[in-house]
């Protein structure tokens, strides 16, 4: 699935990043990032209510390279300029981390498990 087709399905706003050309595979859900750096994946989404830097931290260091914040939260500054310094497409949507995941694996998208 493309990044911009993501922004279709959950009504998506994109605050920071170019999602042209964007692939993703899988997606997994989680505000513990904790379990997201237990995740070894290419080509993945992170869906999370957690909107502040140690999000764009782990997503650094997981090497993932999209976010899809839910549950109307809002990027910070701050996470808006970490995730342009690391090259990741950040998205924002008000709609839960439930619908947004069934949206999405309704339309293809993979779960990590």
């Amino acid at each position: 699935m493309n990044l911009i087709e993501l922004i279709e399905l959950v009504n998506a706003k994109i605050v920071a990043g170019n999602p042209d050309h964007r692939i993703i595979e899988k997606a997994f859900c989680s505000d513990l990032m904790s379990d997201v750096l237990t995740i070894d994946t290419d080509q993945l989404l992170l869906i999370t209510g957690m909107a502040n830097v140690q999000t764009i931290r782990t997503a650094e260091m997981a090497d993932i390279h999209a976010i899809l914040l839910v549950r109307n939260k809002k990027a910070s500054p701050d996470m808006i300029k970490l995730a342009k310094e690391n090259n990741l497409v950040l998205f924002e949507t008000s709609i839960s981390m439930f619908h947004a995941a069934g949206k999405l694996y309704t339309a293809g998208l993979k779960p990590v498990y």
